[in-house]
């Protein structure tokens, strides 16, 4: 199992042009008349090449929507009360939430206050998980948060349930409750 992502594991994916992920959210996005689902995507600014990877790999993937509040233009200029005001909105609005968790987001106030608000949203509803990733050079940092929080792993199909049989390879969303671990397949969890 890859329980922590390294830098450019996503690379192939990157999606240059953000515009898309900038804008508001609305009530429902479609696309062939299936309504795509949404997903706050949790950030530093500082890891935008690792977030341009992330969110071309879930959109062409999983045909999600994602969004980042970084240069959205309904932000004011400078940082105010106006700001967290309006994230709390797009978080409420959007279906899922996803930290992406690297050592400078686990160390940025307004990611952890954005964690905190999502999981006052959508913990109790399973829609909250963390994507930890770490530079290949780094210990990463965020070990608590990963017993916390669900989070995205890759099983490469040699690992076992419990009951024996073997885990499909691919990316899940791992939960621990009561001290047992539950996979849910991300394609799943996103469309749940």
């Amino acid at each position: 199992m890859k329980q922590i992502f390294y830098s450019g594991d996503f690379s192939e994916f990157k999606k240059y042009n953000l515009t898309e992920a900038r804008q508001s959210i609305c009530e429902s996005y479609t696309y062939l008349n299936k309504k795509r689902v949404t997903v706050f995507i949790s950030h530093k600014h500082d890891d935008l090449s690792d977030l341009q990877d992330i969110i071309g790999f879930l959109e062409k993937t999983y045909d999600v929507k994602c969004y980042i509040d970084s240069k959205d233009s309904a932000m004011p200029q400078k940082t105010s009360g106006t700001t967290a005001s309006i994230i709390k909105q797009r978080i409420k609005q959007c279906d899922k939430f996803i930290l992406l968790a690297s050592n400078n987001a686990i160390e940025s106030k307004w990611c952890n206050w954005e964690l905190g608000f999502g999981d006052a949203e959508k913990y109790c509803y399973d829609d909250i998980a963390i994507f930890p990733f770490q530079e290949r050079n780094e210990i990463y940092k965020g070990r608590e948060y990963l017993e916390v929080y669900p989070q995205i792993a890759e099983y490469d199909g040699s690992e076992r349930y419990i009951e024996g049989g073997y885990v499909d390879a691919g990316y899940y969303v791992c939960t621990t409750k009561n001290g047992i671990q539950h996979l849910t397949p991300l394609k799943d969890w996103l469309e749940a």
